[in-house]
């Protein structure tokens, strides 16, 4: 096989916590990822030699600053693949927004080098490569809806949520995760969310109990950075969502509809109002 094409999904944090913070300057986390039907369209090309990327995006690098080339670099240094990699992405996913965008095709990169080339990895040694090049690559690659504990590399696979549609919104915002990490004030938290709850709730399958634990510690420094995430916040509410939330790091705002006539008229009137310059009807995958 010299050509292999995949796509990649964005995801959402139903709920997010940090424990602590670790000596090495990162975090101790614990949150429920889930995928969304968000995603890149990426194709993989074997070639003689270095490592290329070509995107429709102008936003993003195509350099050694792009995590598709840091995880290709990874991978062919570490099982010393004498090759190199042609890639082609189309970036469906907002950047910049908390969505995973550049972690999610990280996770692809590793994938598809693993079938191009043969390498034979197992699911478990393709995370553990995952967590060499980024905290949310490892859950990337495993998909679906998981519990994500340690610096994310950690991960419990559960059973899908109940059928539901998702609004996703990104206001014209772009934040940095590092900048909300360094100035999350774990000693001025005063409640953690229930992801031990949530979880339960997601094995029962239980939607209500699910949306009633949604909560995200970092709003704490990303909001008061962009006030306009706390506004779609609210107007998804009055729209009729069980409940919304800032997705990572920020600035994306989902929200969960059970009925998808509320979610349509939601769609329509989020898209109209202008507090977003991005906005999706979608799904868990």
């Amino acid at each position: 096989m010299d050509e292999y094409r995949t796509k990649a999904y964005a995801k959402i944090n139903l709920g997010l916590d940090v424990v602590k913070r670790l000596p090495n300057g990162y975090h101790q986390v614990k949150m429920i990822m889930q995928n969304i039907g968000i995603y890149d369209e990426l194709t993989f090309e074997k070639a003689k030699h270095d490592i290329t990327i070509r995107t429709d995006s102008e936003e993003l690098p195509t350099d050694k600053n792009n995590l598709i080339y840091k995880a290709a670099n990874y991978m062919f240094c570490k099982y010393a693949v004498t090759s190199g990699l042609r890639v082609r992405l189309i970036k469906n996913i907002p950047i910049a927004a908390g969505l995973a965008g550049g972690s999610t095709d990280a996770a692809a990169t590793i994938k598809s080098i693993n079938v191009l080339f043969g390498l034979g990895l197992s699911i478990e040694e393709m995370i553990a490569d995952g967590a060499a090049v980024g905290a949310d690559v490892p859950y990337c690659i495993l998909g679906g809806t998981a519990l994500a504990e340690g610096i994310g590399e950690k991960l419990t696979p559960l059973p899908p949520i109940p059928a539901c549609r998702i609004l996703i919104a990104k206001p014209d915002a772009g934040v940095s995760t590092k900048y909300v990490y360094e100035h999350l004030d774990l000693t001025v938290l005063n409640r953690h969310p229930d992801i031990d709850g949530m979880t339960a709730a997601i094995r029962g399958g239980d939607l209500a109990g699910i949306t009633g634990r949604m909560e995200n510690v970092l709003e704490t420094v990303t909001i008061p950075a962009h006030p306009v995430i706390a506004d779609i916040k609210e107007q998804m509410l009055r729209l009729g969502a069980e409940n919304s939330l800032m997705s990572g790091s920020g600035p994306t705002v989902f929200g969960v509809f059970r009925n998808p006539k509320s979610a349509e008229s939601a769609y329509r009137a989020l898209a109209d109002s202008g507090s977003a310059i991005q906005v999706f009807l979608t799904a868990a995958v």
